[in-house]
């Protein structure tokens, strides 16, 4: 059944984080006051920056963490907790506080993207839930914003649904459409949030006719002329001539999924010119990623359609770890691995054309610069922003990263910066 997100949350954890809990109840620590962070130590390979996603969905969900009879009653049953932890939980309602950078900014290595502050139990709980979240919505959003890059203001399709799970599809649609997507063919991201649905026809619904020319003329009879035909099941040539005698010069697009697709669009092009069909748009697809989109860049295309290279991006590397115990900064020492105790303040440092210079942040009681401050405060507290808000926020953040760095390089590039403490 398909994940609802007005569904409890509660179970989609990690057992040892109720394993903690159970402990902490048993030794008194339960209720001490903590802090957490969300961040990461370093970006995948060749990417400058990253971008924040999920904060949209995370946020419900947190609202909703809690537990029901028959949630307790299995855990019970199942070994995971014992009757004081029962206790505990048949209560449990997350009552601490949290900031986070806007959806839809960029990051960098160490930007504490996220802080959660409450008591240990309740902020051990939510460890699972928004690392999921975040993980998953952030490298679909990363990727999405690099292609959106290299497609230099060429409308993408997110169309990766039938290459992952199907509650993830749904996500990954809308973290796409957060970074410059143009439209989904997810119905299930355009009921829920809204995001525009495309879609036409497959290589199977030409083969299920007699011919390509029957296959075309049934579709433009469904859909009208402005409709796009996918013209590479056969012949590309031949099915760019049967596609504009079945719908005419008023053809709305062909697409091409197979072949070198800059060649292929180039004699594409010529082709439809030459039958009279000027004004034809040229869609490609076929496992394209932002490099091949980057090469692609001269060829007279007109649109993309993803899938496969987006919703498997590589992972965004987030991790959650306690910063603050009692008041007390604490801090992971293990090599590789290290994290900087304390709560954080992140300010961004812009130059005179309003482009990011440098990213820091303050500790408690150490010296302020003059930049923007990142965190939001109390997230839980106000209403998720639109997600056209947030597609919105996240172009002008864009827009903040020197012009050089608006592009996608081949090779194995480190971050544009990687966040430090400001020491004045």
């Amino acid at each position: 059944m398909l994940y609802n997100e007005t569904d409890r949350p509660s179970l989609m954890t990690d057992r040892y984080e109720f394993s903690m809990l159970q402990s902490f109840i048993e030794s008194g620590r339960v209720n001490d006051p903590a802090a957490f962070e969300v961040f990461t130590r370093r970006l995948p390979a060749g990417r400058r920056f990253g971008v924040f996603a999920g904060l949209g969905r995370l946020i419900p969900m947190i609202k909703k963490f809690e537990f029901v009879g028959s949630d307790l009653q299995w855990l019970r049953e199942s070994g995971v907790i014992n009757r004081q932890t029962w206790e505990y939980l048949s209560n449990f309602k997350f009552s601490g506080q949290i900031d986070a950078y806007a959806e839809g900014d960029i990051f960098f290595p160490h930007s504490p993207v996220l802080t959660v502050r409450g008591t240990l139990g309740e902020c051990v709980l939510l460890e699972t839930l928004i690392l999921s979240v975040l993980n998953f919505d952030s490298a679909i959003a990363t990727t999405a914003a690099r292609m959106v890059m290299s497609a230099k203001g060429r409308p993408i399709i997110e169309m990766g649904s039938r290459r992952i799970n199907e509650d993830a599809a749904v996500a990954a649609a809308r973290a796409a459409y957060i970074a410059g997507f143009a439209s989904t063919s997810n119905l299930m991201a355009g009921k829920r949030y809204g995001i525009p649905t495309t879609g036409t026809a497959a290589h199977a619904f030409t083969l299920a006719h007699e011919d390509e020319l029957e296959a075309f003329a049934a579709q433009v009879r469904a859909h009208g002329d402005k409709t796009t035909l996918l013209v590479d099941t056969y012949d590309i040539e031949q099915g760019i001539r049967n596609a504009v005698k079945a719908a005419g010069t008023r053809l709305g697009a062909i697409r091409i999924d197979s072949g070198d697709l800059a060649a292929e669009a180039f004699k594409a092009r010529h082709l439809l010119d030459t039958l009279g069909a000027y004004g034809t748009r040229i869609i490609v697809t076929s496992d394209l990623d932002e490099l091949v989109m980057k090469d692609l860049a001269e060829a007279p295309i007109d649109g993309y359609g993803v899938g496969t290279k987006l919703v498997s991006s590589a992972p965004m590397g987030f991790v959650y770890k306690l910063v603050e115990i009692n008041g007390r900064p604490v801090a992971k020492k293990a090599k590789g691995k290290v994290s900087i105790g304390g709560r954080k303040k992140a300010y961004r440092i812009y130059d005179d054309s309003n482009n990011i210079v440098d990213e820091v942040f303050v500790l408690a009681g150490g010296p302020v610069p003059d930049g923007e401050l990142l965190q939001d405060k109390n997230i839980l507290s106000k209403t998720p922003d639109s997600i056209e808000y947030v597609r919105g926020y996240h172009k002008s953040s864009i827009m903040e990263l020197p012009q050089g760095e608006r592009k996608v390089w081949n090779g194995d590039f480190g971050p544009y910066i990687t966040v430090k403490e400001y020491n004045g």
